[in-house]
């Protein structure tokens, strides 16, 4: 068995090189590694055929496998996509889940062909998205579910008890990649999207709000339910969103409230 990574990156203060959390788990469990800085390298591509593979798994690898790799192992080549194709096709299906208000949302094991995120299905199994859940913790829970519904998906293949089904043309939508922009909270916004916003993009590209001081980043916040009696309310025309920890700009993450008193 083969592990295929990203090369460290620089992060931190010190921009020191961290691996990736795929790397540290194949380097404890002792399974060997190889770091590409292109996948389409002829040299990287014959540290992998060179293995014959049965089959190769793709999980959010941020590059494009080419042709000569997918079609290559007798299995064929799967990926765990987090979403229930043909819907959220594309790079941030969990965040755009959220942002579009969908009540749910899942995991599919697909064939991969020449497109993006086009390729047959093998299985799916759908997921609901918390009224309060934010992309990390859904990440979390899909996580879960595609390393099982992937396990039993390649043992149903193997056996050939599970058929290939192309994808429906109608229903598909593209995830694209998120932005800073995004994240940019506007006056017209209702508190519902706002707070949608907020789970999906704060633990990713931020989400901010413009200041004479700066853009001031929330972090955490909340729809109202009844009376504000913590917090900085955000008055929209459809309801309150409560945001309860902000960090303004250069500073550390505090109480909403605390910053609102420091303004004043």
């Amino acid at each position: 068995m083969l592990v295929v990574t990203q090369p460290d990156r620089l992060a931190g203060r010190g921009l020191k090189p961290l691996p990736s959390p795929v790397k540290k788990r194949a380097l404890e469990i002792g399974l060997n590694l190889d770091q590409p800085d292109r996948i389409r390298d002829e040299a990287a591509q014959a540290r992998i055929l060179d293995l014959d593979p049965d089959a190769l798994v793709v999980v959010a690898y941020g590059q494009i496998l080419p042709a000569t790799l997918i079609s290559r192992p007798r299995l064929g080549t799967m990926n765990v996509h987090a979403s229930l194709l043909p819907r959220h096709r594309g790079p941030a299906p969990i965040e755009w889940a959220i942002l579009s208000g969908d009540s749910e949302t899942g995991v599919t094991i697909m064939q991969m062909d020449a497109g993006v995120d086009t390729g047959p299905i093998l299985r799916q199994e759908t997921v609901s998205i918390g009224a309060t859940e934010t992309a990390t913790q859904l990440e979390q829970r899909l996580a879960e579910v595609g390393g099982r519904l992937l396990v039993r998906t390649i043992e149903e293949f193997q056996r050939g008890t599970v058929t290939p089904r192309p994808q429906a043309a109608e229903g598909a939508s593209h995830a694209r990649r998120l932005r800073s922009e995004d994240g940019k909270l506007s006056p017209d916004m209702s508190a519902a999207e706002i707070d949608r916003r907020v789970r999906a993009l704060a633990d990713r590209v931020g989400v901010w709000l413009a200041h004479p001081a700066g853009n001031v980043k929330i972090v955490r916040g909340r729809l109202a339910t009844g009376e504000v009696a913590n917090g900085m309310p955000i008055v929209t025309p459809d309801g309150v969103y409560v945001v309860d920890e902000v960090q303004p700009p250069g500073g550390r993450v505090m109480s909403a409230a605390a910053w609102v008193r420091g303004r004043r």
